[in-house]
């Protein structure tokens, strides 16, 4: 007699739900309200991303985490360096080149959040503005400054990345809005420096977060993402 097969485990349909939700319901902030998040909320937020899973559970990842005074001190005083347009030293080089479709997305989104703040084609002096608002967060009350060891190269890089994609979804879950940000690797020198972050770390990225500005036309734009297809080779035989 053959024996029945057992069910394979299946997750129970809410935590499916709930994870979709946040997956579709999330997206990067940028324009904040000035009300602070309150420091329970905070360490719940990087208690859960602290979930995230690294290799050899070496959890390379370090932050920085401003509040208050120490937010509006490093605002001010990286705002006024991004604005003195230095040449830019950051610790992860940045793309040899977009290419193809990646320059395309690149672009497009670009050109949504120009267009949703009123920049038109060809306006430099509106896009450098607004790119500008990297380096102030955005208006944002707090900014994690993101940092892996040195020693473990690319390994503690993709660790971090997987560390701010749980941080990011933990924010969502307790109604935190957030925006991780690259640019803020381009002058991680300077960062480094301010903080007194040591030098055996990389500055990886910031992630700004707080309450969203739900007026401001920053935040009412969104992005796409590509069809599976496109994405996603499957291998049967």
């Amino acid at each position: 007699m053959t024996r029945p097969r057992a069910a394979l485990p299946t997750a129970p349909n809410e935590y499916r739900d709930a994870l979709e939700e946040l997956l579709q319901r999330r997206s990067s902030c940028r324009a904040f309200l000035p009300q602070a998040v309150d420091r329970d909320t905070i360490e719940a937020l990087f208690r859960l991303a602290q979930r995230s899973p690294s290799g050899c559970n070496a959890q390379p990842w370090n932050v920085v985490v401003t509040s208050g005074e120490g937010t509006e001190r490093f605002r001010a005083a990286l705002s006024a360096y991004a604005a003195s347009n230095p040449q830019p030293d950051p610790d992860l080089p940045f793309p040899r080149e977009y290419q193809g479709v990646y320059k395309q997305r690149r672009r497009d989104t670009a050109w949504s959040l120009y267009r949703s703040v009123g920049v038109e084609y060809g306006d430099r002096e509106g896009s450098a503005r607004q790119m500008l608002q990297n380096f102030s967060f955005f208006g944002a009350p707090h900014v994690a400054i993101i940092t892996s060891d040195e020693a473990l190269g690319a390994y503690g890089l993709v660790d971090c990345g997987l560390f701010v994609g749980m941080l990011l979804l933990a924010a969502e879950s307790l109604g935190v809005a957030a925006v991780p940000q690259g640019a803020l690797g381009e002058h991680s020198k300077f960062v480094r420096r301010f903080l007194g972050i040591g030098d055996d770390r990389l500055v990886v990225c910031g992630v700004s977060f707080g309450y969203p500005d739900r007026k401001h036309p920053a935040n009412n734009f969104r992005t796409t993402r590509a069809d599976l297809r496109e994405v996603v080779t499957f291998v049967d035989a």
